[in-house]
């Protein structure tokens, strides 16, 4: 190669090249610019998050705890309230003659006291029924409820706490 060789360029030349169209969202991203300050008031506004999230959940909850145990307190000082008011009417002794006079029926001396044991109502049963007041004696087939218990509770396959007694009919 002689010196004019290596000394000589070849001309380049240029052509544009054409990027990828980008969405809004690229666009969005390409045009964020983050100085300094922005880098440093970020970290510290995460350093802030970071540091004071676990103190601000114990503060959370300690205020919870004093709401619980002020409703406590308030709940306290009002059965207090009803118990001395309780103790002031065990003072008074009308009061106490007078539940003396309904629960116990005692009477001071020179007065009657009349009870009144059938006051003309007729007790009734949970069913409805009135209750009546001879004496009645059923006759109940005790063999054939044994049979059928046992039979019940061998040939099942339910279990033992799904098993339903078998429903005794008699005559009266």
């Amino acid at each position: 190669m002689t010196k004019q060789a290596r000394g000589t360029r070849v001309p380049t030349t240029r052509v544009p090249v054409s990027m990828p169209e980008e969405n809004a969202s690229g666009q969005w991203l390409r045009s964020i610019r983050l100085s300094g300050f922005a880098i440093t008031a970020l970290s510290l506004i995460v350093l802030f998050v970071v540091v004071l999230a676990p103190s601000l959940r114990i503060f959370i909850d300690q205020r919870q705890q004093i709401a619980a145990l002020e409703s406590q307190n308030a709940a306290a000082k009002a059965a207090v309230g009803t118990l001395n008011e309780q103790k002031a009417r065990w003072d008074d002794p009308t009061y106490v003659e007078s539940l003396a006079r309904q629960r116990l029926n005692y009477v001071i001396p020179g007065e009657f006291s009349y009870l009144v044991i059938d006051d003309g109502k007729t007790a009734t049963a949970q069913s409805g029924q009135p209750i009546s007041d001879k004496i009645q004696t059923t006759q109940v087939d005790w063999l054939g409820s044994l049979l059928s218990s046992v039979f019940t509770a061998g040939l099942t396959d339910a279990p033992a706490n799904k098993i339903v007694a078998p429903v005794i009919t008699g005559s009266q």
